[in-house]
């Protein structure tokens, strides 16, 4: 099969040069975010994980790492390799493949998808976790700030990438589907991406967090209910909307655009 496209990484040099120009305000420095972020002894604070939190996505990064590791049957795999194409030429919606690339593992046991959960993430993702916003969460904890992770990932890598950061399991709203008997339905019971990031939160008894960080167009919803918005290594259509709503945007050492 060939190599899955990568959600959401769209060229961003044009796009950066052009946007940047029109920000009212230079990226933030790690000091200058830490600063912003404390003033506002928030009580509540979210975060996107793929982008956000680590650079890459993990999403698709483990769903092509369980295709080429023979955990998905090939049939399976050849479903989402159409679904995933159809995807980048606009067919399928964000939603709809969000959904689907949690579907993929129905019939597989839970515990199977654990453990290659957390092989992955040590393998392909924990290297690229930006130690800034590590810093940050384990000072946000340190002073009492409820954290929670919102991601359209599923949950088996997300709940393991954000045990890296303290964040128990019952503060993760990401995708994922109903487990039977330790094995794996195609029962959605959640996609938080776009405006369902905000609903899941609501759902969750979130309405107005102090601050909330993003890294991507689909995160825009979310930032847009917090009393100060974070863009972090804005991809370009995010990168657009900041320059609209004047959100400083802050990005970590690693991916500093040039």
């Amino acid at each position: 099969m060939a190599q899955i496209p990568t959600r959401d990484r769209r060229p961003r040099r044009n796009v950066e040069r052009k946007v940047t120009q029109t920000l009212s305000i230079r990226p933030l420095s790690t000091e200058q975010l830490y600063a912003a972020v404390h003033a506002l002894n928030p009580k509540i604070a979210v975060f996107d994980c793929d982008g956000t939190l680590w650079s890459g996505d993990a999403g698709s990064g483990f769903m092509t790492w369980t295709i080429e590791t023979g955990l998905v049957s090939r049939e399976a795999a050849d479903w989402i390799d159409a679904r995933y194409r159809a995807y980048h030429r606009n067919e399928v919606s964000e939603i709809a493949i969000c959904g689907e690339m949690v579907q993929l593992y129905q019939g597989l046991r839970e515990d199977e998808l654990r453990r290659a959960a957390r092989d992955f993430f040590a393998q392909k993702i924990e290297r690229h976790i930006f130690p800034e916003m590590l810093e940050l969460i384990r000072d946000l904890r340190s002073g009492g700030t409820d954290i929670w992770a919102v991601s359209s990932t599923n949950d088996w890598v997300i709940e393991e990438g954000v045990r890296r950061f303290g964040i128990p399991v019952n503060r993760v709203l990401s995708a994922r589907v109903e487990v039977k008997n330790g094995i794996i339905t195609d029962v959605l019971t959640d996609v938080p991406t776009d405006e369902g990031k905000v609903a899941s939160l609501h759902r969750a008894g979130i309405t107005a967090p102090d601050a909330v960080f993003g890294n991507s167009i689909h995160d825009a919803a979310m930032l847009a209910i917090a009393r100060r918005a974070f863009p972090v290594n804005p991809a370009p259509a995010l990168l657009e909307r900041s320059a609209q709503e004047n959100w400083p945007v802050y990005y970590p050492a690693s991916v500093t655009p040039a």
